[in-house]
């Protein structure tokens, strides 16, 4: 069986996948911020231990505690969500440190010895967001395209390498990153539900994989669409953050993964509205 390496394992999806792969009989290293990632680990049967996918020299230090990565499962990420323009810019800056630069550093410390043994997988979770914009969402949204559009480049220079990519991209997802939002019309994913996704794509690799399936529906229907009625179908099915998203519920999953600095302005604030419809994010 592979070992497979792991961001962002202690909780939610990261969790869920560590799980369904030990059941599997895979070799499992597992990183987290969170130090509780080393008794999960433990309890896997594998090797964990704090992991800031944003600092070269951990990320190194983490995978020298396993002889080789079969398989890459890029999962840390963080989320802010407000309106733009109220956004601290540290608070940018972070969420592209740690859903970009982050997944960018791993693949490329673990790609050359793939390369190498002319093997091997990189599966990056990423969200519906990498091709849905949610308002309120905006940097979050850029990140998760941002490695959509990265991915994509480096797969075309992989080609014939023996290295496959892929990208699993779900909705809104039970998480603690998802406190707080709405997810209107579209049912919660459960975090067991993106493993099962991660599971098939170590199965059969493929490049993009949308959970629930029918996303990539309304991905084609879109793009068949004039700018009015583009329009339109967002307001139908996108959620609007700005509006629906309750500060209070998220600040305390902002103020551990963000910073003091990401729930200042929401500190005692209320949702703006109660209902919203639509495809969010994970």
């Amino acid at each position: 069986m592979s070992t497979v390496a792991i961001t962002g394992a202690a909780r939610g999806i990261g969790e869920a996948i560590a799980r369904a792969l030990a059941a599997r009989g895979h070799t499992l290293l597992l990183g987290d911020l969170d130090d509780s990632v080393v008794e999960l680990a433990a309890s896997l049967g594998g090797v964990g231990s704090v992991l800031d996918v944003t600092d070269q020299a951990s990320y190194e230090a983490w995978l020298a505690l396993v002889p080789q990565v079969d398989v890459l499962v890029n999962n840390a990420g963080v989320m802010w969500v407000g309106p733009f323009d109220e956004e601290p810019t540290a608070v940018a800056e972070r969420q592209f440190a740690v859903n970009v630069h982050g997944v960018v550093r791993g693949t490329r410390l673990v790609l050359p010895a793939m390369r190498a043994r002319r093997s091997g997988l990189i599966v990056t979770v990423a969200s519906a967001a990498s091709v849905l914009a949610p308002a309120g969402e905006a940097t979050y949204a850029a990140t998760k395209h941002a490695v959509h559009g990265w991915m994509t480049a480096v797969r075309q220079e992989l080609v014939g390498s023996g290295v496959e990519l892929a990208l699993v991209m779900p909705t809104v997802v039970e998480t603690e990153l998802a406190a707080g939002t709405s997810s209107g019309g579209v049912p919660r994913l459960s975090p067991e539900d993106v493993a099962t996704a991660v599971v098939a794509v170590l199965d059969k690799p493929r490049f993009e994989t949308f959970v629930p399936a029918r996303v990539s529906v309304l991905l084609r229907l879109l793009s068949l669409l004039p700018q009015g009625g583009k329009d339109a179908m967002y307001r139908r099915l996108v959620p609007d953050q700005v509006r629906s998203a309750d500060p209070a519920a998220r600040a305390a999953y902002e103020a551990r993964r963000l910073g003091q600095e990401a729930v200042s302005r929401t500190a005692g604030c209320q949702p703006r509205s109660s209902a919203s419809r639509g495809v969010p994010r994970s």
